[in-house]
């Protein structure tokens, strides 16, 4: 058996079979205990019983004939004979004997008091110096008998007990847990850039560390990548400018200068100049991607789809996603670009299709395929 991995289940199982042994000790107990005082309570009547029979017989045999016999104790009626008895003298001849009692089964007269044998429970006594005595007899089996019977009328209720106390224990557990449960689900329905701190009310003093440690390490994710974020927009944006400004006169430079040396290192300064433009704008596009301001409150028309998709943020997309097919796509054939009104955007192009695991690396920042085409590795990774 595996034991449930859930604590609701551990819990739940650990209390149904401590609570489950607990009542069956408590049931051995019980069933021991009165065994042990109906077992005096019998003894006391059997004892009694034989103190009663026992001068009756010996009057009767003083005052019958000597070669009268064994002499059987007729019943009045027809009925079950709990007790059984021998009357017999010194010698062990049986002198009186109950209606039903079986000779074999009293064993000879060896000392007074209680005996047992494998099957009844036998009283012995004697009178007259020992001349008569009297062996009573009693069915263990009815001593049993009388113990379940005893027994019964408190096994029923708790026999049905303990199936309501596990839809209890259950219940219980599930309401103690309630609020662990509700932290877990507030955790899972989180998305991947929700670092809001999560709500951790009512939970149990074992696990508000836990909470306080997860929104604690929320915190901290958000602090980082927020200052990564700031990073990349804010170098992004202070690139702009000087950069901008260097083209601008590297470009004068090549209008203005004749030589030839010099015209091409102008355009070799120029090629790498509009390299670093189109890293510090995508750099840029990569921030706000990252920053998750892509959705808008209500959805809005783009182009003729109903979405709440940040217009911005679809033209970032789409653009990214033609430019990749741009480029890496035949020269002389067209990129299909199609919006369906279920808001797919497939661009086509018709180069060689890349395999699913390939494409799965050319995802990820700074990487690209084996290409000689233009561009800084970081296209799709915008677009995902």
């Amino acid at each position: 058996m595996t034991a449930p991995r859930s604590l609701q289940g551990r819990l739940s199982l650990a209390l149904g079979l401590g609570l489950g042994l607990l009542w069956i000790a408590a049931s051995v107990w019980t069933v021991l205990n009165l065994r042990h005082e109906l077992d005096e309570v019998f003894d006391s009547a059997l004892e009694e019983t034989a103190q009663r029979i026992l001068p009756l017989a010996a009057i009767e045999i003083i005052n019958r004939d000597a070669d009268k016999g064994v002499q059987s104790v007729a019943t009045l009626r027809p009925h079950k004979e709990f007790y059984t008895y021998l009357v017999r003298n010194a010698a062990g001849e049986v002198l009186i004997r109950s209606h039903s009692a079986d000779p074999s089964l009293f064993p000879p007269v060896t000392r007074l008091g209680f005996i047992q044998t494998p099957t009844h429970r036998i009283y012995n006594d004697a009178a007259l110096q020992g001349t008569i005595t009297i062996s009573l007899a009693e069915p263990l089996a009815d001593r049993r008998e009388a113990v379940w019977d005893a027994f019964k009328p408190l096994a029923l209720p708790l026999g049905l007990f303990i199936p309501f106390s596990l839809l209890g224990i259950w219940a219980v557990v599930r309401l103690s847990i309630r609020p662990i449960l509700s932290f877990r689900d507030a955790i899972a329905a989180r998305s991947a850039r929700d670092l809001a701190p999560v709500q951790a009310d009512g939970l149990p003093t074992e696990v508000e560390p836990v909470a306080r440690a997860v929104n604690a390490l929320l915190a901290r994710l958000g602090r980082t990548l927020e200052a990564e974020r700031s990073f990349t927009a804010n170098a992004a944006h202070e690139l702009r400018t000087p950069v901008a400004a260097a083209l601008a006169q590297t470009q004068r430079l090549l209008v203005e200068t004749g030589e030839s040396a010099a015209r091409d290192r102008a355009r070799e300064i120029e090629t790498a100049l509009k390299r670093l433009t189109r890293l510090s704008e995508k750099l840029m596009q990569l921030a706000r991607a990252e920053g998750g301001q892509m959705r808008r409150a209500q959805p809005g028309d783009i182009a003729p789809v109903l979405s709440d998709m940040d217009p911005n943020a679809f033209v970032i997309l789409a653009r990214n996603l033609m430019e990749n097919a741009l480029r890496h796509g035949a020269a002389d054939a067209p990129v299909e670009v199609w919006l369906a009104a279920d808001g797919v955007l497939r661009v086509i192009n018709s180069g060689p299709v890349v395999p699913a695991d390939r494409l799965a690396e050319l995802t990820n920042r700074f990487q690209r395929g084996d290409t000689r085409a233009e561009g800084v590795g970081l296209g799709l990774s915008i677009a995902k």
